[in-house]
């Protein structure tokens, strides 16, 4: 049964389609747009994917503004050159990311998120959920692909056991950990978000240091990193002052983190650099949290956005931690 039979209408529940040879949604040039908007880690995800398998030829983009949001969802500029690094919607000429889900599923009931990558051909949404697209995408497209870039594997068979136990731990106490401290309306709440987000930063930096680098499991990129990414560039610019993460920065406190992030951002596969757009990423989250920012000021720092001087030598690397009592307390647990 395909995805289009078993999708029910007025839905909440999203889209969980995958492009593969011989399925309902083939790799085809031309046939898949993406939307995203910058600021977003999970759509961030889709679109580095994009670049790091040379598909930017084959899946064109769409880009939301960062901000406003209101009941329409994101919103598209007029045109290419309203907004800086936003775009009008290429495929529909969309005011608002809403409009592209109720093409679809006119009584859709969810929410109006990023990504989402739509069948241009069959005329609906492949699928709207940031892991599931990170797990195939890598993969979908190598039968068109030169041979050198179908061999880039972000999921690779020694490695998988490792990525499957770590994914999971990664996604709660970090990909979305800053989100449960960020966005807590108590003080309670605030503080059962940051203690553990803290304990898991000083657990990856150890194993980012026991594994040598350049990257999380050694020599390989994976989904991992990929993950973890688009959470690390954002921490210092955003999640420290905005989402009152402030227990510790990744460029003081966290040495290998800090020289893995560097490594990414700066390193020769430019995509980590060329899908990461702070100005977006920092307007966003400090002008459509009228709850956390209500002034919408956005901070000029920190700067850089990203340091330079990446080490090569991992193992001279100081391992650094944050060394709050709770969070010591709170690394047995996780």
């Amino acid at each position: 049964m395909g995805a289009s039979e078993i999708h029910q209408y007025g839905t909440d529940d999203g889209w969980h389609g995958k492009i593969e040879e011989g399925g309902e949604f083939p790799p085809e040039k031309d046939r898949y747009h993406l939307y995203i908007g910058f600021f977003c880690p999970f759509a961030h995800r889709a679109n580095l994917v994009r670049h790091i398998k040379r598909l930017t030829d084959i899946i064109s983009l769409s880009v939301v503004r960062p901000y406003p949001k209101d009941g329409g969802g994101w919103r598209f500029p007029a045109s290419d050159d309203e907004y800086p690094g936003a775009t009008a919607d290429h495929l529909f000429g969309s005011n608002f990311l809403s409009e592209v889900y109720f093409r679809d599923d006119k009584d859709y009931k969810g929410k109006y998120s990023v990504p989402v990558l739509w069948d241009k051909k069959a005329g609906r949404i492949v699928n709207n959920e940031s892991a599931e697209i990170l797990h195939w995408l890598p993969n979908a497209f190598n039968s068109i692909l030169p041979p050198e870039i179908a061999a880039i594997d972000l999921y690779p068979g020694p490695l998988r056991a490792q990525i499957d136990e770590l994914k999971p731990w990664l996604q709660n106490h970090i990909n979305t950990g800053v989100y449960k401290a960020g966005f807590a309306r108590t003080q309670e709440a605030y503080e059962a978000g940051v203690v553990p987000l803290f304990a898991a930063l000083n657990k990856l930096e150890a194993l980012l240091a026991s594994n040598g680098g350049p990257y999380m499991l050694g020599k390989h990129l994976t989904e991992l990193d990929i993950m973890a990414y688009g959470t690390l560039a954002r921490f210092d610019v955003v999640y420290v002052q905005h989402f009152k993460c402030n227990l510790g920065t990744i460029r003081h406190d966290y040495p290998v983190l800090n020289n893995y992030l560097k490594g990414l951002y700066w390193g020769s596969e430019e995509g980590f650099r060329k899908s990461t757009n702070f100005v977006h990423i920092k307007e966003n989250y400090t002008k459509s949290h009228g709850d956390i920012n209500p002034l919408a000021i956005t901070p000029l720092g920190p700067w850089p956005d990203v340091e330079d001087g990446v080490a090569g030598d991992w193992g001279r690397l100081r391992v650094g931690s944050v060394r709050h009592p709770r969070v010591l307390e709170a690394a047995g647990k996780i």
